[in-house]
């Protein structure tokens, strides 16, 4: 069967579309277990299940929130806290509503996903703009071009689970972990596939020009062979291999110096098909030119997305947490972490 992502949940949706409630992650209850790491410390805590990320206006962490409906910003000095948009369609089953943020210029974009009716739902599936702090306009509906455009691999969830979104000549890309591939969204609405993949379950995105970088978790049981980096560019047919060896990989950044990084969430937990890593067992890791990866920080509890401001990394996590990785990079920019 297609695997499908929702490595950013605590519950699953089964391959007959309904929803199941046979087991519930504890991340939230295991935050006092985790032990800070070298040049690593716990910054944020309390998001109502951290989720997406971006860097927008004034240099601010921005943050989706799946489980309230909401994006908060982030101060990356002090930690503080504040409510940028809220009453977005919220998570109904465990995972999406609010997943991911992107911003063009200093306007926010979130992507919203697994909230249509095919699983419960009654909300639009696709990308939201923010006219204001509880203001939204859909300017594309991707549930829509997901049911009349159903993908050639195999899936259970019609619309789709959208991981991703990251800004893109003028509009966007969105990754779709379940539909395994990647969509072109212009700023219009208009929609087309921009690549398409067998079963490798695309995550994260990062883009240099006109070339795309992308996260894959890879199918269960998410085995390190299976956890890449690739690059692709638009029109072309070919996929170069960036780097392997980390397990469910869920997103991919440049810190300075342009050196490539990824985000491993871990140990799959061996549960069910799409539930996420075991605790504590994810790393950050950088992108060697000889196609590895090399551990920056281990001991992550179960993170699923990561930002870079100068050479601090911060790494959103399921539990709701924000990390902070301090002095990351290669000389002169960091201290070869």
């Amino acid at each position: 069967m297609k695997e499908a992502v929702f490595t950013r949940s605590c519950k699953k949706i089964d391959s007959s579309g309904w929803i199941t409630r046979k087991w519930l992650c504890l991340a939230a209850t295991l935050v006092a277990l985790i032990m800070p790491l070298s040049g690593t410390a716990q910054f944020v805590t309390g998001l109502a299940g951290g989720s997406g990320s971006s860097v927008g206006p004034g240099g601010a962490l921005y943050v989706t929130e799946g489980f309230a409906g909401r994006i908060s910003r982030v101060d990356p000095k002090t930690g503080q806290v504040t409510a940028f948009a809220s009453g977005l369609p919220p998570s109904i089953v465990g995972i999406g509503g609010a997943m991911d943020v992107a911003f063009i210029g200093s306007t926010a974009y979130v992507l919203v996903t697994l909230v249509g009716p095919d699983v419960g739902g009654n909300s639009i599936v696709g990308i939201y703009r923010v006219d204001g702090p509880g203001n939204f306009t859909v300017i594309a509906d991707i549930g829509a071009f997901a049911l009349s455009n159903p993908p050639n691999t195999a899936f259970f969830v019609p619309t789709g689970v959208q991981y991703s979104i990251e800004p893109y000549r003028g509009g966007f890309l969105v990754a779709d972990g379940h539909h395994n591939r990647v969509l072109h969204v212009a700023l219009n609405g208009e929609i087309r596939v921009f690549i398409a993949f067998g079963n490798i379950v695309p995550t994260g995105l990062a883009v240099s020009g006109n070339t795309v970088y992308l996260a894959q978790a890879g199918p269960v049981p998410h085995l390190p062979a299976n956890g890449r980096v690739v690059s692709f560019s638009p029109g072309s047919p070919v996929v170069t291999q960036v780097a392997s060896g980390a397990r469910l990989l869920v997103d991919v950044e440049f810190g300075r110096g342009r050196t490539l990084y990824a985000l491993s969430q871990g140990i799959w937990d061996g549960v069910a098909e799409g539930s996420p890593a075991l605790p504590n067992t994810g790393s950050l890791v950088r992108v060697n030119g000889d196609g590895s990866f090399t551990a920056v920080a281990t001991g992550l509890n179960q993170p699923t997305s990561l930002e870079f401001i100068g050479t601090t990394a911060y790494v959103v996590s399921l539990a709701g947490q924000i990390w902070k990785i301090e002095d990351v990079g290669d000389p002169p920019f960091g201290t070869s972490r």
